[in-house]
């Protein structure tokens, strides 16, 4: 489902430098912003790179990018 929202100028203005390094367009990395930001306040315990590391491993699995880990 699309909608529309009204977002400040310095937002937009912020997502469109972060979306040039993450190659993500700018609503992406709103959105991306956004979950990350629900995460955080889901699990306070754990920390922001831990949690970037989980939504990056869930974003892998959707996309069937995942490959079998063979111990030793």
């Amino acid at each position: 489902m699309l909608v529309s929202i009204e977002l400040s100028e310095s937002l937009i203005d912020d997502a469109n430098s972060a979306s040039g390094i993450t190659k993500r367009t700018i609503s992406e990395q709103v959105e991306y912003w956004a979950r990350l930001g629900k995460a955080c306040e889901d699990n306070p315990d754990l920390q922001v790179d831990m949690i970037q590391d989980i939504l990056a491993s869930r974003a892998e699995m959707n996309l069937n990018k995942l490959s079998q880990f063979r111990f030793g």
